[in-house]
């Protein structure tokens, strides 16, 4: 049988571990107070951030877009030879104050050919000059482009002299503030036409669209 004196030891030594699973099951609570209803628990706070919700914009419904991200204006003329055959692309894209010019060209004859912008908007293969005349390949559009009441030479529409190869393309890149892509969509539009050698024969135009 055991003794009183032992069982009081036994109390002694086992009040503060009761006390210390007191405490500890006080600081899990809470404060929270038991719900009443069936299938339910109280929130437990974690002190973590919320989870975002995933595949969803904000609450707008709009999704983000990637920083940094911008678009830049566009401008294009195809090529055609006086007989209708494709003869290649330019494209204008507008940095800032300035506008740089992709030319690739394919089928023409092997050896240098100017490409310049003309004032305006029309790539009629057999065509009289604006002004009036005796009509010639893709005179209709008309002189070399200046742009903002410019006198200078070289205009403001001369761009580069390629170097077609002997398979009949070539391809340059050029980077210009002579004009922007506003003076090449105005009333009168503008074209691009590409010269035999420097600044002769038109043998292909496109109108800049």
């Amino acid at each position: 049988m055991v003794s009183s004196s032992t069982r009081r030891m036994s109390w002694r030594a086992l009040a503060p571990i009761v006390a210390i699973a007191a405490v500890g099951l006080t600081a899990c609570s809470n404060s929270e107070e038991p719900t009443t209803e069936v299938g339910t628990t109280p929130p437990v706070w974690t002190g973590a951030a919320a989870p975002a919700s995933e595949g969803h914009g904000d609450d707008h419904g709009t999704e983000p877009t990637a920083a940094g991200a911008a678009s830049s204006a566009t401008l294009t003329a195809e090529l055609e030879t006086v007989t209708g055959d494709s003869a290649g692309t330019v494209t204008f894209v507008e940095h800032g104050d300035d506008v740089e010019v992709t030319i690739e060209v394919e089928g023409l004859e092997p050896g240098y050919h100017g490409v310049h912008i003309h004032e305006f908007g029309r790539c009629e293969a057999e065509s009289a000059p604006p002004a009036g005349g005796e009509p010639g390949a893709f005179l209709s559009a008309g002189a070399h482009l200046q742009a903002g009441g410019n006198t200078s030479v070289p205009e403001s529409g001369d761009l580069v002299s390629l170097v077609v190869r002997e398979d009949g393309s070539a391809t340059a890149t050029v980077t210009t503030s002579a004009f922007s892509l506003e003076d090449l969509q105005d009333e009168d539009g503008a074209s691009v036409i590409v010269h035999q050698d420097n600044l002769g024969a038109r043998l292909a135009c496109g109108v800049v669209e």
